[in-house]
C-alpha cells in the first residue's frame, strides 16, 4: 500500500468516493490508479475486503446490478466523513504531493532515458559516419590501385607494342629496300661506266622509301596524311625530274 494512506486512511478515502459517486469496487480501484499517475494500483485483495468492513459497520451498502456489486455511501459513512474532514484535506494535499513527487521522478526518469538515448544515437551516427569515412577511405585507395594498376598496364602494353611495331618498321624497311632494289635493276640502267652511278641512285632512292615506310609505320595514318604524302611526293618528282634533265 503507498506510504500515504496510514493507518485509517485508505479506508477514509474509499468514503470519499464513494460520496462522490456510487462504484463497482473495480471503478474504485481504477479512479486509486488514475490519482497515483499509474505508479500506485491497489490490487482487488486490498479494496474489497475493506469494502466488506466498512458494510458491516454500516458505513456502505451494496446493490447488484447486472449482476455486479454497486458500493454507495450510507449517512452514517457520510457523517464519519464530515467529521473527518481537516484530516481528508490533509490527506488530499499528502497526495497531491506524492503525486508532485511521482511526476518529478518520471520526468527525471524520461529526461535520464531521453539523454541515454540521445548519447546513444550520438554515438551511433558518429559510428556510423567513421565507419562511412573509413570506406570511402578504402574504396578511394582501391580506385587509385586500380587506376595506377590500368596505367602500367597500358604503359607496358604500349611499350610492348612500339617494340614490336620498331622491329616491324625495321623489317619492313629492309624489305622495302630489298623490293626497290630489285624492281630498280630489273628497269635496266644506262650503259658504260654510269652503271655505278645508276646503282648509287637505287640505293638513295630504296633508302629513301625505307626511310618513309618507317616512318609511316611509327605514326598514325589518316586519308588526310596521305594525301599530304601524296602533295609532298609530287613535289619532289617534279623537282627529281628538273634536276635529271
Amino acid at each position: 500500500m503507498s506510504p500515504v494512506f496510514g493507518h485509517g486512511r485508505l479506508r477514509l478515502y474509499l468514503l470519499k468516493l464513494l460520496d462522490e459517486s456510487p462504484r463497482h469496487g473495480y471503478e474504485v480501484i481504477r479512479l486509486l490508479q488514475d490519482r497515483f499517475l499509474g505508479v500506485y494500483s491497489p490490487s482487488p485483495g486490498t479494496i474489497y475486503p475493506r469494502l466488506a468492513r466498512l458494510e458491516e459497520e454500516g458505513l456502505v451498502t451494496h446493490e447488484v446490478v447486472e449482476g455486479k456489486k454497486v458500493f454507495s455511501i450510507t449517512d452514517k459513512g457520510r457523517a464519519e466523513l464530515n467529521a473527518r474532514l481537516d484530516e481528508l484535506d490533509d490527506l488530499e494535499q499528502e497526495i497531491s504531493a506524492s503525486v508532485r513527487d511521482i511526476a518529478r521522478e518520471v520526468k527525471e526518469d524520461v529526461r535520464d532515458t531521453v539523454k541515454s538515448l540521445r548519447d546513444e544515437l550520438t554515438r551511433m551516427a558518429k559510428d556510423v559516419r567513421t565507419g562511412a569515412h573509413e570506406d570511402a577511405r578504402r574504396l578511394r585507395d582501391q580506385q587509385k590501385a586500380d587506376l595506377k594498376r590500368i596505367k602500367e598496364q597500358q604503359k607496358r602494353q604500349w611499350m610492348e607494342h612500339a617494340t614490336h611495331w620498331q622491329d616491324e618498321g625495321e623489317r619492313f624497311s629492309r624489305e622495302w629496300r630489298r623490293i626497290w632494289s630489285e624492281v630498280w635493276a630489273t628497269l635496266g640502267g644506262p650503259p658504260g661506266n654510269r652503271a655505278e652511278l645508276d646503282a648509287e641512285l637505287g640505293e638513295l632512292l630504296a633508302d629513301f622509301v625505307a626511310q618513309v615506310r618507317q616512318e609511316a609505320s611509327n605514326s598514325r595514318l589518316t586519308r588526310e596524311t596521305v594525301e599530304q604524302v601524296r602533295g609532298a611526293l609530287d613535289e619532289a618528282s617534279g623537282r627529281i625530274r628538273d634536276t635529271l634533265r
